[in-house]
């Protein structure tokens, strides 16, 4: 209730001064004892050797340096994921790079992978209270080529492998140059192949298995999702985020600031993700978990991406939308659900 008498006002600021004065508010609330914890219990779950205390996460994005984590916990979610991170600190791309597209329940950014490096993000973490699941988002520096991308990600790896619950591979961010370019197969068996041997040797040393998973993007023909199905079992990659945002801009000739180049999340992101959720869940027969994002803007979206295969799910924009009373609807709507467990 309280978020739908704010959103309008925050709805009047440019979408990241908003994005930002919202998290700093937050913070504040909880600095200050006044932010009530919440937790919403579902049926127990336990996926890629994870107790997930409920299906409902947070998409990575929101919180990219993880400078919010506990206050963020407090609003009931089964996990988090902070980053997109990278090795060293980059500002991203020039402002404005977040628009928002009301009449379509949308988002479109071209952040870029802003952030402070990886080494500001592990401070933050060993700062947090937060005992729950941490997904942490890595990727590659926006001027590292795209021949020398698994460094990027070893260097990430190895320096995040002991703080976090899952390691996520984004390879599917339209905002970076040529980093969707990893997603082809010759170019994602390297980069795969690379990764897995290191988290063998990374288990041994920290006596701890850290799962990875790999992010991909809504916008891949049949042919390539089956190649980068067949690669995601060949190596045992533990789960698998469907999806990034779209370049697509179908039905959205009509709202101008549709023409800004980025990526697009929300209500027209829905039927693209879960699709390629079905197709995946065909293709991987539940050999590897599917974690469901995507247009997630109500309760009945997040029970449709479990139908479609999905074993979890995250929300990103529905919260900018809809505010934290998604996260609670969600959640009962997954645990009711004959399709759930």
């Amino acid at each position: 209730m309280l978020y739908r008498l704010l959103r309008p006002l925050l709805f009047t600021l440019d979408p990241e001064t908003a994005h930002t004065l919202s998290l700093s508010a937050l913070q504040h609330i909880q600095n200050s004892g006044l932010l009530p914890g919440r937790s919403f219990a579902c049926k127990p779950r336990k996926i890629m050797g994870l107790d997930f205390p409920n299906p409902v996460g947070l998409a990575a994005g929101l919180d990219k340096d993880g400078a919010y984590i506990d206050a963020l916990a407090k609003l009931g979610f089964g996990f988090i994921e902070v980053g997109t991170v990278t090795p060293r600190p980059q500002p991203g791309n020039p402002r404005p790079r977040l628009f928002r597209l009301p009449q379509a329940h949308a988002i479109i950014n071209r952040m870029g992978f802003n952030n402070h490096g990886v080494d500001h993000l592990i401070e933050n973490i060993k700062r947090s209270n937060f005992q729950g699941i941490l997904g942490i988002n890595i990727g590659k520096n926006f001027d590292t080529p795209v021949d020398k991308a698994a460094e990027d990600y070893l260097i990430c790896l190895h320096k995040i492998y002991r703080y976090a619950s899952y390691v996520t591979i984004n390879i599917s961010s339209p905002n970076t140059r040529n980093l969707r370019q990893l997603q082809n197969t010759a170019e994602l068996d390297h980069l795969l192949h690379i990764l897995k041997t290191e988290q063998t040797k990374l288990s041994d040393q920290h006596g701890k298995y850290t799962p990875l998973v790999v992010k991909i993007a809504p916008d891949l023909e049949s042919p390539q999702l089956e190649a980068i199905a067949l690669l995601l079992m060949k190596y045992r990659i533990d789960g698998v985020i469907a999806t990034n945002t779209t370049i697509s801009r179908q039905n959205l000739d009509h709202l101008p600031l549709s023409k800004e180049t980025g990526g697009l999340s929300g209500a027209p992101l829905k039927t693209l993700s879960t699709q390629v959720i079905k197709k995946l869940h065909g293709l991987l027969q539940e050999a590897i978990p599917i974690i469901g994002v995507g247009g997630i803007m109500s309760a009945e979206d997040a029970k449709e991406k479990i139908e479609a295969g999905a074993n979890l799910i995250q929300i990103y924009t529905g919260l900018i939308y809809h505010g934290p009373d998604l996260i609670r609807q969600s959640v009962e709507a997954i645990c009711t659900s004959p399709h759930d467990g």
